[in-house]
């Protein structure tokens, strides 16, 4: 039987294998390397466990509490076990839990984890199945003597962490840490924080559920393999500070992919053609000079064919035809749009819809969440949670909640506005993980405006979105009347012939107007989703279209050529970003606010516009990660690993094979990059002499981004501050130069290179917006961009479109 050696790093054939079950009821074998003499371990049952007993798990003692320091004095001063104890993560959980249970409970908080791999080594015994080493921090080692002090004396404990597989490890670390009795100990679990939650909670425990346990130590082990195998060698071949990580390094590698897509886009131009028309007046209605009513319709087929018009010269032989011809409509169409609500809030698409509405980063989103699940005052009502759990891939919604939206918007909206069947939402993420509910307000009676005064700011903001999302979900869809024209255009007797066909024939032009009106507002009474960033909707087009029949003759009263050019890529969002990662299944609720964070405090990436751009050194340790470990930073690899994760927490797949199977060929990966990997040069000259010595000065990184400092250095420590010039000079003062700055939260301002800290008589000119270098069209003024598609005059305030100043295009692109 073959298996692999640690020490060999190869596969070899085991000498003395033996049959074995452990401790567990898992089947294994286990030898010694013929080489080596290391012990070798496969897993996997085989033809010689038929012989073998299995174990009787039901038989296996109850685990007691460990021994500690003073035991026997604890033991004699120890009563009977009175009171129940329960346990979770945070204070302020634990307020609200404990205002529930009321007398007879004793409700700690745990301070999140209180147990994890040591921070200082590797942690994981590679050569023994993988087995990691926790250990206690420092900073928990009160809290755990704390609750083993508890424990002992509480008749039952009752472990009630958060309802997913972080919550069901913390739970787990908790007994094994504080030597909680199994015998004792019981698990709950309940996604809103309500008396009746809590009480179904309490009235039906379970045991701590392992596979659970083990695809988040299976998640935890491997992130510790990739980070602490790849991080030093970023530090050796790079430079310091740097990290990598199994997730967070394909993010990366998404957006300096989605960079060089931009980079490498040539755009190609093209023509649009599009038509002001006119009914024709009748009558005494000729001679009125009132102005008329027109709309627009666009050309989209020349004799038959799509509309591809390439350059200036063909547009404009066609629009010479049209400005002769004659306007008639072929075919008018109606009909009705039903727009559906969307589903109800979960992780990703509350950091998306967050970011695009409240322009809140994803960590922000998610610590906001944190507070209104665990509890806030509300006067006489107290402390209660007011969403459900906010870390979930689910849009399933608990009946009991369905069925109290459905009676609040039959009171409040109507009963047309209720659909005959509440609603159910399928859950669109690749690997959605157990029984979990979207996010929702535990309760619909509590209204935004009836909770606004008990909320900071910030806090309402976020429940006022997460409240009418679900509201508007359980709501009838929206119904708009639709109309859609066809207009002939050509010689006036061809098209005339043509008309009566019914819309069958090839006219040698035809425009089309599309028009929309809202006939019932359905969940639009309450909510409407943000837009995605770059994307068009269906409607986008539409115009208001007067009352039309077909065969009617109409009148061109212009004709509006207008010239295009295929965009790039946009560059990614946070929103757009977690929304990608959803999509390929990489990553859980719980880390996307997490993975962004560190990708922006490492440096890889800068914010330009809200947008992610890669930086000198994202690029360079994205380059280097996907040419050596093309496989570990693979969408598909990774996306795949989630669901072996996912498959270990159903308790299908041990995890250890897992792991080994990743470990294997990565351990090859890492020895055979640190033999080949050239150091990757970090620095650039600047082109000056340094003022102190004389020698050449150049561009470093350091741990806030880059910096100038001379080249003789440790001889010449002489260093100043890297500056990005963006080619203004100040309008306030004149002389000094606009720069990028930045402030402590790393966002990006403008500022004069003659502000100095503490003077108050140097130049404080600051801006958000970018300058642009050309000067105001009306008053000479500072120009800024203002989005993507305008700039706008910090003097006299006019705003102009980015296609009418050339020089400011350039600075956007």
């Amino acid at each position: 039987m073959e298996a692999y050696c640690v020490k060999c790093k190869t596969k070899r054939e085991m000498t003395a294998p033996n049959a074995e079950y452990t401790a567990t009821g898992t089947a294994g074998t286990r030898g010694k390397c013929p080489v080596c003499g290391t012990t070798m371990y496969r897993m996997g049952a085989t033809p010689e466990h038929a012989d073998i007993p299995k174990p009787d798990l039901s038989a296996l003692p109850k685990r007691e509490p460990k021994p500690r320091k003073n035991a026997k004095k604890a033991k004699k001063q120890a009563g009977p076990r009175v009171g129940k104890l329960v346990i979770v993560e945070s204070p302020t959980k634990a307020k609200t839990v404990g205002r529930f249970l009321g007398k007879g409970y004793t409700v700690k908080a745990s301070v999140g984890h209180v147990r994890d791999l040591l921070r200082s080594t590797l942690s994981v015994d590679v050569d023994n199945d993988f087995t990691p080493k926790y250990r206690v921090p420092n900073e928990k080692k009160d809290v755990v003597k704390e609750l083993t002090a508890l424990a002992s004396r509480a008749d039952s404990i009752y472990l009630a962490t958060d309802p997913d597989r972080e919550g069901e490890a913390i739970a787990w670390h908790l007994m094994e840490s504080a030597g909680i009795d199994r015998a004792r100990t019981h698990r709950v679990v309940f996604h809103e924080i309500t008396p009746s939650a809590i009480g179904e909670a309490f009235a039906h425990p379970r045991d701590i559920d392992m596979p659970l346990v083990n695809a988040q130590q299976a998640r935890r082990i491997l992130d510790r393999l990739v980070g602490y195998e790849l991080s030093p060698l970023l530090w050796r071949k790079i430079r310091g500070r740097l990290s990598a990580g199994r997730v967070q390094s394909v993010a990366l590698r998404l957006i300096v992919e989605r960079e060089r897509d931009i980079q490498a886009f040539v755009p190609v131009e093209y023509w649009s053609i599009a038509a002001e028309l006119a009914k024709q007046l009748h009558g005494h209605h000729k001679h009125e000079p009132k102005k008329r009513q027109t709309f627009t319709a666009k050309l989209f087929k020349i004799n038959g064919q799509d509309v591809d018009l390439k350059n200036e010269p063909d547009t404009r032989a066609i629009v010479a035809e049209l400005e002769q011809a004659a306007y008639q409509v072929a075919n008018v169409k109606t009909g009705e749009r039903r727009r559906k609500p969307s589903a109800p809030f979960t992780t990703s698409t509350l950091q998306q819809e967050a970011s695009r509405k409240l322009g809140y980063a994803a960590r922000r989103t998610m610590a906001i969440a944190q507070g209104l699940y665990e509890g806030k005052t509300l006067g006489d009502e107290g402390l209660i949670g007011l969403i459900t759990y906010m870390r979930t891939d689910s849009t399933n919604v608990a009946e009991s909640a369905q069925q109290e939206a459905r009676a609040f918007i039959r009171d409040r909206f109507g009963a047309e506005f209720l659909p005959d069947e509440p609603p159910v939402y399928k859950t669109k993420s690749k690997n959605a993980q157990e029984a979990h509910e979207a996010i929702r307000p535990t309760s619909v009676a509590r209204t935004p405006e009836s909770v606004k005064a008990y909320l900071e700011t910030t806090d309402f903001k976020l429940y006022d979105l997460i409240w009418k999302r679900f509201v508007a979900s359980q709501m009838n869809p929206a119904i708009s009347d639709t109309v859609s024209v066809d207009i002939a255009a050509g010689e006036a007797k061809a098209i005339a012939a043509l008309v009566p066909l019914n819309g069958t024939a090839v006219y040698p032009y035809l425009f089309r107007a599309t028009g929309s009106t809202l006939k019932f507002a359905g969940y639009l009474a309450v909510y409407e989703e943000a837009r995605e960033e770059d994307a068009k909707l269906e409607g986008d087009d539409d115009v208001r279209v007067p009352p039309l029949t077909a065969q009617e003759v109409l009148d061109l009263m212009r004709l509006l050529p207008e010239q295009h050019f295929t965009e790039p890529p946009p560059r990614f969002t946070e929103a757009s970003l977690v929304k990608s990662l959803e999509e390929y299944g990489i990553g859980r609720p719980s880390t996307y606010a997490s993975i962004l964070g560190v990708i922006d405090k490492r440096g890889y990436v800068e914010k330009m516009d809200k947008r992610l751009q890669p930086t000198e050194v994202g690029y360079a340790v994205n380059d280097m990660l996907v040419e050596y470990f093309g496989d570990v930073v693979n969408v598909g690899f990774t996306a795949l690993m989630e669901a072996e994760l996912d498959e270990i927490a159903e308790g299908t797949k041990e995890w250890v094979p897992v792991i080994r199977e990743f470990y294997e060929p990565f351990q090859k990966d890492i020895e055979h990059a640190d033999a080949n990997i050239e150091k990757v040069p970090m620095v650039e000259e600047l082109g000056e002499p340094c003022p102190t010595c004389g020698k050449p000065l150049l561009i470093r990184y350091g741990r806030f981004g880059k910096f100038i400092g001379c080249s003789d250095f440790p001889t010449c420590r002489y260093t100043a501050p890297f500056l990005v010039k963006v080619g203004v000079k100040c309008p306030q003062c004149g002389t000094g130069d606009i720069v990028e700055k930045k402030t402590k939260r790393n966002r990006i301002f403008y500022g004069c290179t003659n502000y100095k800290n503490g003077d108050p008589d140097s130049c404080d000119f600051t801006s958000w917006n970018r300058p642009v270098p050309q000067p105001c069209p009306n008053c000479g003024g500072l120009l800024t961009l203002k989005g993507r598609e305008a700039v706008k005059c910090i003097k006299c305030e006019n705003e102009y479109s980015l296609g009418d100043l050339p020089e400011a295009q350039l600075v956007v692109a």
